[in-house]
């Protein structure tokens, strides 16, 4: 990484979008008009700083451009920290935005009869192994994990897998599914995420736009 190399803001797509740009703004960054048009196919785009600019990417992939260094900085959900684990990245700050959580879920009819303690192995749908296993792990349980990127909700009633591990926001999914949340495993927001390096080789200029987030975040 270059020191005159512009700065790249990685910013997620989808729900948490919308919260997370009144914030960038109240930090100093307006981003450029096309930016705002959903139509556009443009994916980086420039800031009234123009040192920095910004790209739209798919949630998981944030975490994924800050840790190789394609992007210096972004705001990414710590489930997607806690799933992909990278040592490359700091997260400073938790913006208090995306609010959500990850649960285990099953059948209205499975968790009247089921007792979770008793379980030694299971098989869930996830697109979160990685948690899914180091949460049932922690207890002694044995959990095969199948991979779905959405959908999580018809794994049960298809006969994929009668538990699910998800996001869960307010819980209306789940209940037009006939699911029920059955364990808790970690409360979500998301986090301002900067990499290693970059904030090694330009904490002036990183650190500085850590600062302007954290302001942001407590005036919200």
């Amino acid at each position: 990484m270059q020191r005159n190399e512009t700065l790249v803001l990685a910013l997620p797509k989808g729900r948490i979008l919308g919260e997370v740009v009144p914030m960038i703004r109240r930090a100093g960054i307006e981003i450029e008009p096309e930016f705002d048009n959903e139509d556009s196919r443009q994916l980086r785009f420039k800031t009234n700083h123009p040192g920095v600019d910004v790209i739209r990417v798919r949630n998981f992939d944030v975490a994924t451009f800050v840790a190789f260094g394609a992007a210096h900085m972004g705001v990414a959900g710590n489930d997607v920290l806690m799933e992909f684990d990278y040592p490359e990245i700091y997260a400073p700050l938790d913006l208090g935005i995306g609010r959500c959580r990850i649960a285990v879920a099953a059948p209205q009819e499975d968790a009247n009869r089921e007792d979770p303690s008793r379980w030694s192995r299971l098989t869930v749908a996830t697109k979160y192994p990685g948690i899914t296993k180091r949460h049932f792990a922690a207890r002694g349980v044995q959990a095969e994990c199948i991979k779905l990127n959405g959908a999580m909700e018809l794994a049960p009633t298809l006969g994929l897998s009668r538990r699910i591990v998800d996001l869960v926001q307010t819980g209306s999914t789940l209940k037009a599914n006939g699911l029920v949340e059955i364990e808790h495993i970690a409360d979500i927001t998301s986090r301002f995420i900067v990499n290693r390096v970059a904030l090694k080789t330009r904490p002036t200029e990183i650190g500085g736009w850590i600062e302007r987030l954290r302001e942001a975040a407590d005036a919200a």
